[in-house]
């Protein structure tokens, strides 16, 4: 199961937890003591709950994932990299990631508040538009999630 693109409404920010060999859309949920993962399927796995047609819940400890990753959609436009925040009428509404004010406002980029710029632009003219995968660490301390650098490349295309 391709978890964050199996709802049929696309998901530009979301989380995707490894739980016992299968991918799921996931929703940290901190604890008193501990953080826990929910889980969600669009179809009926064994020992998941059906909250509504099309979606099945289950709720464990974060420390049975085998991974937990937050999930971002980037992209590049004119030579810069952005993340991707909407999609409307063939638009794209996307987020710059560099750090100059100066290109951004070369880009016709709107200033949302400091150091935030964003625009919408034609789906058309964004390349390399992908998925981009961190890895936080709940096992070492679940009720402070650290991230971790990637030595492994966790990003995958979209069509």
């Amino acid at each position: 199961m391709a978890a964050g693109r199996d709802t049929g409404a696309m998901s530009w920010h979301f989380y995707r937890a490894r739980w016992r060999g299968a991918d799921y859309l996931a929703s940290p949920e901190p604890h008193s003591l501990e953080l826990w993962v929910r889980l969600r399927s669009p179809v009926p796995v064994d020992g998941f709950d059906e909250v509504e047609p099309g979606c099945h819940i289950r709720t464990v400890p974060a420390a049975e994932c085998a991974a937990l990753h937050f999930v971002t959609t980037v992209c590049h436009w004119r030579g810069e990299r952005f993340h991707v925040h909407g999609e409307q009428d063939g638009r794209l509404l996307l987020e710059y990631l560099g750090g100059s004010a100066r290109a951004a406002r070369e880009l016709s980029m709107e200033r949302i508040e400091r150091g935030v710029y964003r625009l919408w632009v034609p789906r058309t003219e964004v390349t390399d538009l992908r998925e981009h995968a961190v890895p936080l660490n709940v096992h070492e301390t679940t009720l402070s999630m650290k991230l971790l650098p990637s030595d492994v490349d966790v990003t995958e295309t979209h069509n």
